[in-house]
């Protein structure tokens, strides 16, 4: 698969399914299955039982995977597709609306 075009660290708007309209920062991006974990987005209730690592067990709510192109980059607080282009000799993402660079 090509570069991704969402990166760990992003701030991303959900655009499609039960969360759309949601925003949130990139927490992980598996490249492999091409899904993304989004900070407070589709909160998952899993229910664990005690061990050394937690104690008392119980609930635990988390974040599950979002298919990659169900969520968009969020430049200046606007929704924007992603490009690449080269500057220099170094390839950088840069915001499609306004064609700025986004990695510095």
């Amino acid at each position: 698969m090509s570069t991704m075009k969402i990166k760990k660290g992003d701030m991303v708007k959900v655009i499609a399914g039960a969360e759309k309209d949601k925003e949130g920062k990139v927490l992980s991006v598996n490249q492999k299955d091409g899904t993304v974990l989004v900070e407070g987005v589709n909160m998952l209730t899993k229910h664990a039982k005690p061990s050394m690592a937690n104690q008392n067990g119980g609930i635990i709510h988390q974040e599950g995977p979002i298919n990659i192109s169900n969520v968009m980059y969020l430049h200046n607080g606007k929704a924007t597709r992603v490009g690449f282009k080269m500057d220099g000799d170094k390839k950088v993402r840069v915001a499609k609306s306004t064609g700025e660079v986004i990695d510095k």
